[in-house]
């Protein structure tokens, strides 16, 4: 632990308040160097990812008297395949340029695999980064936000009806041309879902590969249902996904295009890149006012303060929100103790409560002809790849790179799933719930196991995702699918939670993630009710067509012993959708923030980002966190005089 000591008592001492009067106006306010800032903020907001900067301009635009100053590690990206196609290697996730790659530690329950997670590292954040599959969840999960926490009669409500308003309001869809529409069977429900004019798009992409269709009449062929619009609240059946990007460009649409670089002339919006958060401080051992915010400079590792006047907002994401909280002594109080950081506050949430999507793969292969056109394959010829390229910058934009990874799915709930298991596995769950033996489940030790809050909160989800489970409108499983015969059975409400940890030993690094994927051991059931159901796909008349043959998990795995074992050998521990880390929820549960995103116990700090909910959403985390920002703002702007909407 001396390590972290040393830094803690360094930090200390090379703190100083060292910023400029305000400088001249510049019609673009990006700063690289702390002489280029105010003497102090109104807001300051670490992290300028999806929801640091949604919540930046919608807090510039209502207080255009009140400055706000956005803190973020990484910097803007303009180079060719960065962000965009066609220089970022097809299917690619891994670019080190704007993202931060994070392994887990060993997982003892899948054959001690690590996680591997990529979340962003640039301007803009995991919008800037991610595979652009711009999906929500259902109603009843973002319901459940409000039934695990428990609020009762706040204000400020948590649920399906009070969050669509925002996440109408966060993006703008635009439906495909006619011929499009027509061509590849595309359907919308506009009134249910949309109508919001902000430059965050989402569309649907001009092109298809060739065995896209394959999967579609497969699926309707096992009985599914096609849903007209999967963003209006229910998405049980097969879906058609929007792929965040320009309906025109088709080039990705994210955060620093949307919520910077077109209000970027606001004299009230400042920009600080390449610096880094170390903690948020607060002065004479007080937890009284906004804190200061204490910054390193990446060129030069300079430290210096910020002031804020109104809050701090705390905006780094699922892993380094906590990590930040945690530097603070805002956390787990005997984590905290044991590497010598004063307590602050003691939250054990703090880094508590990790999920994520995880997949186990079903594969196949085609035995007879296929002739499909337009495959991925079709890279490895020179001459196709340059028509792609030409495609792609078209006007409008054309051709295979617009479709980004994909954007058909499959959701499908337990009932669905498993008709004749699903109540056992249900039963299951809340009798684990209920049990004496139920903080067993969690990490041992005073600041979780051990704590009568954190097992509280837990039950709560337990018995709230118990529910989920039943419910034969609310998916389990997820099915995405772009081109190919592998493809992965997502757990959409996993019952195993992990942590985020400081590391003690180099506390500026990346933190510590303990996934503990399996520890609760009834996610294995759910995963070989997946696995189960879904290899019966080859099995229909469209994939007999084909010669079809199962490859993974293969014939000779039947039992569920068998197929618990394929899953530990197979499986993705994270699908790159981390969450939950400082979630919304009371202290009595082991909650971080209230219903405002206001910390508790400290004042003038909140947080807003997929770190506060409580429960991972049966989607991807792009669409909700732009929503979960755009009620936030609302919120912060309804708190303060002076704000107009």
């Amino acid at each position: 632990m001396g390590g972290l000591v040393t830094a803690v008592v360094l930090l200390a001492g090379l703190v100083s308040a060292a910023v400029s009067e305000p400088r001249s106006i510049f019609k673009r306010q990006l700063l690289t160097d702390a002489s280029e800032l105010r003497s102090n903020y109104d807001f300051v907001i670490t992290g300028g990812g999806t929801a640091g900067l949604t919540v930046a301009d919608r807090l510039t635009e209502a207080f255009p008297a009140k400055n706000v100053l956005v803190i973020e590690y990484g910097k803007i990206e303009y180079a060719p395949g960065v962000i965009d196609p066609p220089d970022l290697p097809f299917q690619s996730i891994s670019n080190p340029v704007d993202s931060w790659t994070f392994f887990s530690l060993p997982n003892p329950e899948m054959r001690n695999v690590t996680a591997f997670v990529k979340v962003g590292k640039v301007v803009g954040g995991s919008s800037c980064a991610n595979g652009q599959f711009f999906d929500r969840g259902t109603r009843f999960d973002y319901d459940s936000w409000a039934e695990v926490a428990g609020f009762g009669q706040s204000d400020i409500q948590w649920t399906w009806r009070s969050i669509l308003p925002f996440f109408k309001k966060s993006v703008t869809f635009t439906k495909p041309p006619p011929a499009v529409a027509k061509r590849y069977g595309y359907t919308w429900d506009i009134a249910a879902a949309y109508g919001g004019s902000t430059p965050i798009y989402s569309s649907f992409p001009p092109f298809q590969f060739g065995d896209q269709p394959v999967l579609e009449h497969t699926f309707r062929e096992m009985g599914i249902p096609a849903k007209k619009e999967c963003a209006g609240g229910d998405k049980e059946g097969i879906c058609w996904i929007p792929t965040s990007e320009h309906p025109i460009t088709m080039r990705r649409s994210h955060a620093e295009l949307g919520h910077y670089e077109v209000v970027s002339n606001r004299t009230n919006y400042d920009l600080l890149v390449q610096h880094q958060v170390v903690r948020v401080v607060y002065p004479k051992k007080s937890n009284k006012g906004p804190p200061l915010v204490e910054v390193r400079s990446l060129p030069n590792g300079r430290l210096f303060n910020v002031t804020a006047k109104a809050e701090v907002i705390i905006s780094a994401g699922a892993f380094h929100t906590p990590t930040i909280l945690q530097r603070s002594g805002i956390g787990p109080a005997s984590f905290l103790r044991a590497a010598g950081i004063p307590v602050v506050a003691d939250l054990p949430g703090v880094g508590a409560n990790l999920q994520d999507h995880s997949a186990p793969p079903i594969s196949w292969n085609y035995t007879k002809p296929t002739n499909f056109s337009d495959m991925p394959s079709d890279f490895s010829d020179p001459t196709y790849y340059a028509n792609a390229v030409a495609a792609f910058d078209e006007v409008p934009a054309q051709g295979p790179y617009t479709v980004a990874m994909g954007n058909s799915a499959l959701y499908l709930s337990l009932p669905r799933v498993a008709p004749t298991k699903y109540r056992s596995m249900v039963n299951k769950i809340r009798a684990v719930a209920n049990s004496p033996e139920l903080a067993s489940y969690l990490p041992s030790g005073p600041d979780y196991g051990s704590n009568p809050a954190m097992v509280a909160g837990y039950k709560a989800q337990l018995l709230a995702l118990a529910k989920l489970y039943e419910n034969p409108d609310s998916p389990s499983l997820e099915f995405p699918w772009l081109s190919g015969t592998t493809i992965y059975a997502f757990l959409l409400h996993p019952l195993s939670r992990g942590t985020v940890r400081l590391n003690v030993s180099s506390p500026l690094d990346q933190p510590v993630l303990d996934y503990r994927s399996g520890s609760n051991p009834i996610d294995f059931d759910l995963h070989v009710a997946h696995v189960r159901y879904m290899r019966q796909l080859v099995n229909t008349p469209t994939q007999r067509k084909y010669g079809s043959v199962e490859l993974l998990p293969g014939p000779e795995v039947q039992s569920d012993a068998d197929l618990k074992e394929f899953v530990k050998d197979h499986i993705i521990l994270s699908l790159q959708h981390p969450c939950c880390t400082a979630a919304m929820l009371p202290e009595t549960k082991g909650g971080v923030v209230g219903p405002d995103l206001k910390v508790h116990g400290v004042d003038g700090l909140r947080v807003v980002d997929m770190s506060v909910v409580p429960v991972l959403p049966s989607a991807h985390l792009s669409a909700t966190a732009y929503a979960l920002a755009e009620k936030a703002a609302d919120i912060i702007i309804r708190q303060w005089p002076g704000g107009h909407h």
